[in-house]
Formats: C-alpha cells, structure tokens, sequence
C-alpha cells in the first residue's frame, strides 16, 4: 500500500511542557540542522516513536551525538521518568 505524500492538514495548540536545559539545547540546535521548528522536530519523535520506528538516521544521529558532546548533555532513555528537579529558588 502506497502512503500519501500530500500534506495533511493539523489544528495545532500550544502545550506548556517544562524540559531539562542541556536536553532542550541539543533539540533547539539540531531543529535548527535539520531545518525544522522545535515544535516539528517533537512532532517527528513523537510520531515515529508511537509507531516503534527509529525518528533518525545514522547521519543525524552521528550529529545528535555531537551535540550531546557540545551542550553536556549525560542523560540517557534510562534516566527517563527518574529525573528530579532542582530547587528552582535560584533561578
């Protein structure tokens, strides 16, 4: 089965999600890579990882990594759902 390439019209809505900092860094600078608003770029994650299927290829990834490297981003899937936030008082 054919999957259409057209593009398919979306109603959008703002979401007020906090995220941690280095994490939101690399994502801010690898939509910029990729050409994508941050809000696409989720978009795209999400998607692909509701279907089980790999969001990027080994090139982008090689990118992720270095970017990972650039912000100090040490976080892995294992550390997901764990994280705890910092007294935010000194912000």
């Amino acid at each position: 089965m054919k999957q259409s390439t057209a593009p398919k019209k979306v109603e959008r809505v703002q979401v007020g999600a906090r995220m941690e900092k280095t994490l939101v860094k690399v994502l801010k600078a690898l939509a910029e890579y990729l050409d994508l608003s941050l809000g696409d770029l989720l978009e795209g994650i999400t998607l692909h990882a509701l279907e089980g299927k790999a969001a990027f290829t080994p090139k982008t990834l090689g990118h992720v990594k270095r970017l990972r490297a650039i912000y100090g981003l040490d976080l892995n899937a294992r550390d997901s759902h764990r994280l705890v936030e910092e007294n935010r008082d000194n912000e």
